[in-house]
């Protein structure tokens, strides 16, 4: 049994039934919102095409009709318009539909003027299609959202509240609640195989409200920002003063001090230019990665793969996959010694990958998996040291980190901050840079420092 599995032992692997069905509800709401959408849109020009033709409808109109869908299902994700909000508020749900079907209409014209083929556009028709759409578009989600109110009592997030030494409000009774103390969960920045338990846990919720004694206030708070979820603390003796940062539900006063940097439109386009880009890469890198392979086994015996423990997104461990670049017996699994220029455990091979960044390769893999993606902070080794410190020693604000997936490439590596960390200022520079890719991320960002990565493949503290 690994380190990993020990970390969860005992603790169920799977979401409680009621808490799996919540979340999976939602997917399939979102879907049957997008479908109805779809429907909406059909029906309604489908009618306005009928009425000018009644005998039949041209195949052309049909081809632009399934386009203008496309386009308008495109435009309605990123204007959120299939978030949870529009499946418990009506308000909110038609607006954001009508908003995304306005952006759309407005795209059509535009085309049309710009093929001049305004004089053979059937006005009627077009006007009774939009009138059409609106009205079945705002009868469909008023009634899927009453239905989902009627329901669920308009709350389809998933929340837990874990009791670390304080009490469980009463508005919390009778849901997910987790003693600490019963199940030996503990809010230890140093231990990353109990911040791997907490992560798995995490992950099946959309919430996590945190009921601790006061002194342990500041680690929860510390453990949260890193977890990728929307986290929270009970403090009820700060209601009364009303800071910026409250969240009141049923009741209950919190401090929100984490919430995931993407939303899911974000996150969608983030994993989308991942899958884009590594899947034609790594088809086309497979002929040298085996030739790479080859080398390293005739070079040294031992694996091609050299497979390490990392932190990953929402303070899950992964295992990070690198072609070998040092002989088995002297391999540094925990990763406590930092490669110098003149380390006699890499080999011939292995200096050489090393240096052009090759070794890094297999970890299209990682991304591959959903594990990595293309951008973002490099996961380090658990045993990494700055100096004689463990990075997460240095500064707390290092876990914050983890709230994005870990990258091959990134902000700090772009910036030539890169090699052995001998001093506190070597992971202090990677941490502010992480903490302003977190900060302000977007998908010019991404596109951008991928760019840049070319630049900077063979690097001085490459080695």
């Amino acid at each position: 049994m690994s380190k990993i599995d020990l970390a969860i032992h005992d603790f169920p692997r799977r979401a409680p039934l009621m808490v799996a069905a919540k979340r999976s509800a939602k997917i399939w709401l979102c879907l049957i919102l997008i479908a109805a959408d779809l429907f909406a849109l059909l029906v309604g020009f489908g009618v306005g095409a009928q009425v000018e033709q009644p005998r039949s409808i041209p195949s052309d109109v049909w081809t632009s009709l399934i386009g203008g869908m496309l386009v308008y299902a495109a435009v309605a994700f990123q204007n959120q318009a299939y978030g949870p909000k529009c499946l418990t508020s009506g308000i909110a749900s038609t607006r954001r539909a009508l908003v995304s079907l306005s952006a759309t209409m407005l795209l059509f014209l535009l085309v049309v003027f710009s093929l001049k083929v305004t004089g053979t556009l059937p006005r009627f028709a077009l006007s009774l299609g939009i009138a059409s759409a609106v009205l079945l578009i705002v009868a469909q989600r008023v009634l899927i959202c009453s239905l989902v109110q009627r329901s669920c009592g308009g709350r389809l997030h998933t929340e837990l509240v874990i009791v670390d030494g304080g009490n469980v409000p009463d508005a919390y009774l009778g849901g997910d609640i987790i003693d600490a103390n019963m199940t030996a969960l503990r809010s230890d920045l140093d231990d990353p195989y109990m911040l791997h338990r907490l992560g798995t846990i995490f992950q099946h919720y959309d919430r996590v409200v945190i009921s601790c004694a006061p002194e342990r206030k500041n680690e929860w708070a510390q453990l949260l920002k890193g977890a990728n979820i929307l986290g929270e603390i009970i403090v009820p003796e700060i209601g009364e003063l009303a800071p910026l940062s409250v969240h009141q539900l049923n009741g209950v006063t919190t401090v929100v001090v984490s919430r995931g940097p993407l939303n899911l439109a974000n996150r969608a386009k983030k994993r989308l230019l991942d899958i884009i880009l590594t899947v034609p890469v790594l088809i086309a890198l497979t002929p040298a990665m085996l030739v790479i392979a080859l080398l390293i086994k005739l070079d040294s015996p031992g694996p091609v793969f050299f497979r390490q423990e990392r932190m990953g997104r929402g303070n899950r461990i992964f295992h990070i996959l690198k072609f070998r670049s040092m002989r088995v017996e002297s391999a540094d699994r925990q990763g406590a010694r930092s490669a110098s220029r003149d380390d006699d455990r890499i080999t011939r091979v292995g200096r050489f990958i090393r240096k052009t960044s090759i070794d890094e390769l297999p970890q299209l893999i990682n991304v591959l998996f959903g594990e990595m993606s293309l951008v973002g902070p490099r996961p380090h080794a658990l045993g990494s040291t700055a100096g004689d410190e463990l990075f997460w020693r240095v500064d707390r604000q290092y876990w914050h980190r983890h709230a994005l997936k870990p990258g091959i490439t990134g902000l700090a590596q772009i910036r030539g901050f890169r090699g052995a960390t001998e001093h506190r200022r070597d992971i202090l520079n990677r941490l502010e840079a992480d903490l302003e890719y977190l900060h302000r991320w977007s998908l010019l960002r991404d596109i951008g420092i991928l760019a840049r990565t070319a630049q900077v493949v063979v690097h001085r503290n490459a080695y």
